[in-house]
C-alpha cells in the first residue's frame, strides 16, 4: 500500500512564514514545499515594499497570491498587480516581485520541459 503524501496547509504556512518575514532582516521567507521531478511548490512571503530582483523565469510558472497584494514587473516594463485570491502565469522573460502589502504568495514552477 502506498503511503499519503505530504499535505501541507497553505493557511498554516502563510501566517508563518510572514511572521518569519516580518522577523528578518530583508523582508522575507520562503519554503519549497513540493519537489517532484521538474515541479517545484514555494511559499513565498513579503513584508511591504520588499522586492525580488529581476530574474529569469523557468520553463512555465504561476504564481497565486494567498494573502496581500504584489505587483509583478518585466523587464519590458510591464506590469501586474494580484491581489489576494488571484493568480496568473509567470511571463516568460526576466521579471521581478515588489510586495505593495505584506503578502504570501504560492510559486508553481516547471524547471525542465520534455
Amino acid at each position: 500500500m502506498k503511503s499519503m503524501p505530504e499535505v501541507h496547509d497553505l493557511s498554516v504556512l502563510a501566517e508563518e512564514h510572514l511572521n518569519q518575514a516580518r522577523g528578518d532582516a530583508h523582508g522575507r521567507s520562503a519554503q519549497l514545499v513540493v519537489h517532484d521531478g521538474a515541479l517545484r511548490q514555494s511559499v513565498i512571503a513579503l513584508v511591504s515594499g520588499t522586492e525580488l530582483d529581476e530574474h529569469n523565469t523557468p520553463p512555465a510558472a504561476s504564481l497565486c497570491v494567498l494573502r496581500g497584494e504584489v505587483r509583478l514587473t518585466t523587464e519590458q516594463g510591464n506590469e501586474w498587480v494580484l491581489r489576494e485570491g488571484q493568480f496568473g502565469e509567470v511571463p516568460k522573460e526576466r521579471h521581478g516581485l515588489v510586495a505593495l502589502a505584506d503578502s504570501v504568495v504560492l510559486l508553481t514552477a516547471v524547471t525542465a520541459t520534455a
